[in-house]
């Protein structure tokens, strides 16, 4: 089967669409860059939870658990405050309940598409957003930089590169995470029963009643230390963090269903050095495996900036990850 890339419509949104061999993915530029499908249409496999046209509205006024959304800064900010570089930025306070600033700018901004194009091996759609003092999103992060975001589709799955440049004069926070909404089960016939997954978890952050890390770690669990080897993603409901503990010189999320023997593996490559796991409550269905650079609300933590992932750019500089979302069986 052809190769196809081609600009579209998923529910009434634009879209661009990619096609190889059985598998097919659609991103939306207008809506964060979500790479909001990823499927296989010869066995009906529907890898990430999509909104579809009955829940469209909803989407868009909350476009955080569908897809894959780009979140930069990712996750939360007590009282909206970012100290940085002698500096204080200032965030919107989204989450009033908690008092923080909650996922950033990006998951919800338009992206340009920089190019669409089907080659022999892959199909691909490279977005791109640029921020300077003219756009929206300097008011509150004031530097200049742009972010591009690379996905392939190819019988061997989808690429995820991720690529930000800071074109401004001074060093800037390189904070990112995706809010990866994978869906449990993802064939049809299956149930949340049939559903094993895994991750390469390292130790557990303690989180206040804010959500916000105290800096210690916590035991894990009988229960949760399965997730290393093998466990319900709906065994309790989740909104922990963890550090990554990448094995075998990976860092990855697998997702098994034991009815049909089928693995789902998404390998987010080593530069992500945290996990966020949330699963709704455990109410099934779908779960979010949330690969993340920084420690949440990390500008704020009184920990050594390498141990939690506090990353910065300096000008010119370039930072970049690759990840894939593929199926063994």
């Amino acid at each position: 089967m052809a190769n196809e890339a081609f600009e579209g419509v998923y529910c009434g949104e634009p879209a661009v669409w990619l096609r190889s061999g059985p598998y097919e993915a659609a991103v939306l530029p207008g809506i964060g860059a979500n790479l909001i499908a990823f499927r296989d249409t010869e066995k009906g496999y529907a890898f990430l939870r999509e909104p579809g046209e009955d829940g469209m509205e909803a989407f868009r006024a909350n476009p955080g658990v569908h897809g894959i959304p780009v979140l930069f800064p990712p996750n939360r900010y007590d009282g909206g405050r970012f100290p940085w570089n002698g500096k204080l930025l200032e965030f919107p306070v989204n989450e009033p309940a908690r008092g923080n600033h909650l996922h950033g700018f990006l998951h919800t901004a338009a992206w340009n598409v920089e190019s669409v194009r089907a080659e022999d091996n892959e199909s691909r759609v490279v977005l791109a957003l640029k921020v300077d003092a003219s756009h929206a999103i300097y008011a509150f992060l004031p530097f200049a930089f742009t972010i591009k975001l690379e996905y392939g589709l190819s019988e061997e799955g989808l690429r995820q590169r991720v690529w930000i440049r800071n074109d401004g004069t001074e060093r800037m926070p390189c904070l990112l995470a995706f809010h990866t909404a994978v869906n449990a089960p993802f064939a049809p016939g299956s149930a949340n029963e049939d559903m094993r997954f895994k991750a390469t978890i390292g130790e557990r952050w303690e989180m206040d009643e804010r959500m916000l890390p105290t800096g210690k770690f916590q035991p894990l669990t009988e229960a949760e230390a399965r997730i290393k080897e093998g466990q319900s993603p709906f065994f309790e409901p989740m909104d922990n963090h963890y550090t990554a503990s990448p094995q075998g010189g990976r860092n990855r999320m697998e997702l098994t269903d034991t009815r049909i023997g089928v693995k789902l593996v998404y390998d987010v490559g080593t530069a992500y050095k945290m996990w966020m796991i949330w699963n709704n409550g455990a109410e099934g269905g779908f779960f979010c495996p949330e690969p993340q650079v920084n420690l949440v609300n990390a500008p704020n933590v009184d920990l050594p900036a390498e141990e939690i992932g506090l990353l910065g750019l300096e000008p010119g500089e370039l930072w970049e990850e690759t990840s894939r979302l593929y199926v063994i069986g």
